[in-house]
């Protein structure tokens, strides 16, 4: 092995804390005990503030994909139509997965570097007078692209248009990285993974679902079983897994929401936006004089859980990505059929990580041979060295909107 510590740079999985590795360094035990019961309901009910809402929230042993399906199965019937604006890779294959149980998939594209449009939304909407579209699958942040959605909006086009449509959004890249109250803005599902901002594991996949989403499930004629809300729901902890618990991801899922609790998501939230921040001051730098480009155009739209940057095809970002890793120990996100790099700032990161990461990408590209502006580690430094509030005042007042939200939902819990 190399010396040192890789810096991981990916979007997922992310860094893992000590806390959390040491919290699942122990033995496995009887999961039908009190002791592991009374642990992983904890969880259950801890998630509930996360999230935003006083519905439910299911764990499955499964990654991300596994909550898409879930979400599907307990709310749609073979035949009913969804909308999906499409925001890059993982929305197609949400939408993928829609179509192989027997959905009807409406599209809505994008150039794959802009936010969902909530015109469009509305305008697809009114065009359904027989309402025959169920829900809207909205990809909060994209992974594959750095570009993040207005969930507020998307709601408002969905009431404006006097449609009964629910709201499932996919934030497996946006759940403890940005606000996302679940309730305060209308959300009827959201599902999320284990491995991103809760900084654990890969392995579990998650779905809070509102009352209203509850509701409707109860009269879903679709077929299922381990997915199945009204199974999950029953009092027996064996139930709430569909089987054997994923012991070990709960202790660590426990641990990484007690850490979350001691930081507070405002500060998770200012923090996600401070070091993205710094991420950004460098690769406009690197931008400035040379073919780079952000991913996402407008600035306002730029995702807080990565930065993805766009490459012509004459510079291949997966040469870069390679030397990163294999040169200078950074592991970075590639890009899913497109020559674009992802750096992911997500997770249990902070300010020497970040710094350390940017000096060994900026590296990478000069091996490579990329044509970039000069200063952008000094850029990064400089961005640091402000007062957040100063420089993103919006960071704070989103996140006390979320913190709002998580402790109604405390509350009701």
């Amino acid at each position: 092995m190399p010396p040192g510590r890789e810096f991981l740079q990916v979007p997922g999985p992310t860094n893992i804390p000590d806390r959390v590795l040491n919290a699942m360094h122990r033995p496995a035990m009887d999961f039908s005990a009190p002791a592991f019961g009374e642990l992983a309901l904890s969880v259950f009910e801890d998630l509930k503030p996360v999230f935003g809402t006083d519905g439910e929230v299911f764990l499955y042993a499964s990654s991300g994909h596994g909550g898409w399906e879930a979400s599907l199965v307990n709310l749609m019937e073979p035949g009913d139509r969804v909308l999906l604006p499409r925001t890059g890779h993982f929305s197609d294959k949400w939408g993928d997965t829609a179509e192989g149980l027997g959905l009807e998939t409406v599209t809505i594209p994008t150039d794959y570097r802009s936010p969902i449009d909530p015109d469009r939304v509305e305008q697809a909407l009114r065009a359904d007078p027989e309402r025959r579209i169920k829900a809207v699958l909205a990809v909060h942040i994209e992974t594959n692209t750095g570009v993040v959605s207005d969930l507020p909006a998307i709601r408002q086009a969905i009431d404006a248009a006097g449609h009964p449509a629910l709201l499932i959004v996919d934030a497996i890249a946006s759940l403890c990285t940005a606000p996302l109250p679940m309730a305060q803005w209308g959300v009827d599902v959201t599902i999320a993974a284990s491995q991103k901002g809760l900084m654990s594991p890969p392995g579990v996949a998650l779905v809070a679902a509102s009352t209203r989403a509850l509701e409707i499930s109860e009269s879903v004629a679709t077929p299922r079983e381990y997915w199945s809300w009204q199974r999950r729901r029953q009092a027996e902890i064996y139930r709430r897994f569909c089987g054997t618990a994923p012991e070990h991801i709960v202790f660590g899922l426990r641990e990484a929401l007690n850490m979350l609790a001691e930081e507070g998501l405002e500060n998770v939230f200012a923090r996600h936006t401070r070091l993205a921040g710094a991420v950004r001051a460098a690769v406009g730098r690197w931008c400035d004089s040379g073919p780079l480009e952000f991913n996402a155009r407008d600035p306002a739209c730029r995702a807080d859980a990565l930065t993805v940057i766009l490459a012509p095809d004459a510079f291949d970002m997966e040469d870069v990505r390679t030397i990163a890793r294999d040169r200078f120990r950074v592991a970075l996100g590639g890009g899913m059929g497109r020559n674009v790099l992802r750096i992911g700032h997500l997770g249990d990161l902070n300010e020497p990580m970040i710094l350390g990461a940017i000096a060994g990408l900026q590296a990478a590209l000069k091996a490579a041979k990329v044509p970039v502006g000069d200063g952008a580690l000094d850029a990064a430094v400089d961005w640091l060295v402000e007062e957040p509030s100063a420089a993103r005042p919006s960071a704070v007042q989103s996140a006390a909107v979320q913190s709002a939200a998580v402790q109604s939902a405390a509350a009701a819990a």
